[in-house]
């Protein structure tokens, strides 16, 4: 049951974690926890502050979409933000060697196709959404440019694959937390998020 002093522990929480105070942040959500271990928003809030006081400049954006969902829907929310945080494993390093000063590097998959062949597929058959499944099922997309990660992430926004390309956007933003495209699209998804 969720009293008034419940939902103040809440709001200071996020507070601090709003005003970069994320110590103070995981100190306000643990306290919860202990509480009532049950609380997912409490919960993620902790992942989130731990995450952005070791440094992943992508958490404040994420807490930031969690805040939008939120007050959407509380309970599908903490659903697909838990479900980010679960698929976050560390991809950062793949990310970072993606776009490394211009020069276009072949990502080490065993299978997959390029993005160029995907590309030409979607073109084809006029479908992105089942090309995309029948693919992410079997095989990889290989991605060797920054334009074509930046047009994949459109993609997946226009698509409706919101949670997914949050993930992707999260960790280049942890690599490139300057760029201008990656911010744009970021401010996009949390428009389409709205609605």
């Amino acid at each position: 049951m969720k009293t008034k002093k419940y939902a103040k522990a809440l709001m200071a929480a996020g507070e601090h974690f709003m005003a970069g105070h994320y110590p103070d942040a995981l100190k306000g959500y643990s306290h919860i926890l202990h509480e009532d271990p049950s609380s997912k928003e409490a919960y993620n809030g902790a992942i989130l502050s731990d995450m952005a006081m070791s440094g992943e400049s992508g958490a404040e954006a994420l807490f930031a979409y969690y805040a939008i969902l939120r007050s959407e829907d509380e309970q599908q929310a903490d659903t697909i933000i838990a479900e980010i945080l679960e698929t976050m494993d560390g991809t950062l390093e793949q990310l970072a060697g993606l776009f490394s000063e211009g020069i276009v590097q072949r990502l080490e998959f065993a299978d997959g196709i390029m993005y160029s062949e995907f590309k030409a597929l979607v073109l084809d058959e006029n479908d992105f959404k089942r090309i995309f499944e029948n693919i992410m099922f079997s095989t990889r997309v290989i991605i060797t440019e920054k334009e074509d990660f930046v047009d994949f992430l459109d993609n997946l926004i226009d698509h409706g694959y919101k949670e997914m390309a949050l993930s992707y956007l999260e960790n280049a933003l942890g690599v490139y937390p300057n760029d201008t495209q990656l911010r744009n699209l970021l401010r996009r998804l949390a428009k389409k998020g709205k609605k």
